[in-house]
């Protein structure tokens, strides 16, 4: 057996505080807190100095600031270095991505209140964003597409992505093409919280950038939370996660394929089973060391599915209820209604409709945006979407009659709460 999973059934004598403990909400370790704290502040003092060092620190290449931004002419040239399946490949989800994109854009509007004033609201790209692209152990072409073509959909001129390069200082072809393909105007060989730090403080090389985007491990996570507020940030997305809810009348190897399919990310993602079938949980686990046997990353697979967990549930309901505390970034429904099932799911970063509709389609080609709330953040954040790289602003207009009408309710206001002069600075304009 390539890993021993954890096997949770109702007669277990912990089976309660397991399930209990499945109740999360997004936070990161004191070691990790101080880490990130400490390369911030490093990153803050010192530029690139401290994106350089850190970098090599923690298993990056030896650069020189010279070396951390890659040339446009290398980012187009990638791109005509690719071939034609992995071209007709990224173009057929760049399409479906910029089209999901641009159908979910706010647009300006103005009304009349009940005054007579105009009011509304107008939406403006952001000016310059950064956008971080995880390495690692996989280049995520993927994630490129997800985070540049929704920005560049929403007309924000500068997209500046950060991405680790491998110990010889190179970055994928296909991620360089992924990211030229998707809109990027700035690349640079970065990752880790010191890329955060410096897209957010600004270095030498690199300008500070009004928001960040993008998923990354618990550092980078960790870095975005220490760092809202200087700058804004999309939402929380850390190691990648799965929860399958299943019935028996599931396939166990389509449920298999992708429990296994997101547990290769990395040692750290997640992959739980819940259903109400004491055989399909058998025959899932029978499947999944199956196929992991054949799979190419055996290693890692290893380490994830030590902290993989198949469930046997006593009801529906009670998966139901598990998968809401739980708030997984990725729920497949392999069962047999799953339209009636999914309204009650109200946590869940994405979720899967039936046995057909695997995971990896939003992984590369649906069209809405994989990155998504992990580690509990989806009990208070949603995916990411197009708006959020528009900037809100809204809009009053008044005239003296509408003014007029007005005065005596903003009045009425400041007496209440004791600002006469904001009462007078309305009631003048009449006068």
């Amino acid at each position: 057996m390539l890993a021993a999973m954890r096997i949770v059934r109702p007669r277990d004598k912990n089976y309660a505080r397991f399930v209990r403990s499945l109740d999360r909400r997004a936070r990161a370790t004191p070691a990790v807190e101080k880490t990130v704290r400490d390369v911030i502040a490093a990153v803050e003092r010192e530029g690139d100095a401290a994106l350089i060092r850190y970098t090599e620190k923690f298993g990056g290449p030896a650069l020189t600031a010279k070396e951390l931004r890659v040339p446009a002419k290398e980012l187009s040239a990638a791109w005509k270095t690719l071939d034609a399946p992995t071209k007709r490949a990224l173009s057929a989800a760049h399409k479906n991505i910029r089209t999901f994109a641009q159908r979910s854009l706010r647009k300006n509007w103005s009304a009349r209140n009940a005054q007579g004033a105009k009011v509304g609201e107008r939406f403006d790209p952001f000016h310059r964003v950064g956008i971080y692209v995880p390495g690692g152990t996989a280049p995520l072409v993927s994630t490129s597409l997800m985070t540049c073509t929704y920005a560049a959909a929403a007309g924000v001129p500068e997209i500046v992505a950060v991405t680790p390069a491998g110990r010889d200082g190179k970055v994928s072809k296909a991620l360089l093409a992924a990211l030229h393909l998707a809109g990027a105007t700035e690349v640079y060989k970065a990752g880790g919280a010191q890329a955060v730090a410096a897209l957010a403080c600004g270095t030498r090389t690199i300008r500070p950038v009004a928001k960040i985007f993008g998923p990354g491990n618990s550092y980078v996570v960790e870095a975005k939370r220490q760092l809202f507020g200087r700058v804004a940030v999309d939402l929380l997305p850390g190691p990648s996660e799965i929860l399958v809810i299943a019935d028996r009348k599931a396939n166990p190897a389509w449920v298999a394929a992708d429990l296994l399919a997101q547990a290769e990310h990395g040692a750290d993602s997640i992959a739980l089973l819940l259903t109400d079938s004491a055989p399909l949980l058998k025959s899932v686990e029978r499947e999944i060391d199956r196929q992991a046997s054949e799979l190419t990353r055996g290693a890692i697979l290893k380490k994830s599915l030590r902290s993989a967990a198949l469930v046997l549930v006593p009801r529906m309901a009670d998966a139901v209820a598990i998968a809401n505390n739980f708030a997984s970034e990725h729920v497949s429904l392999q069962v047999a209604e799953p339209a009636k099932l999914a309204p009650k799911l109200t946590t869940s970063g994405a979720i899967f409709l039936g046995g057909y509709s695997p995971v990896a389609a939003g992984d590369f080609l649906a069209g809405p945006s994989h990155e998504l709330p992990t580690g509990g953040a989806g009990k208070s954040f949603a995916g990411l979407t197009a708006d959020q790289f528009q900037r809100r602003t809204s809009l009053v207009e008044l005239g003296r009659s509408s003014l007029r009408k007005s005065v005596p309710i903003i009045e009425a206001f400041a007496r209440v709460e004791g600002l006469d002069a904001h009462g007078r600075s309305a009631s003048i304009r009449l006068e």
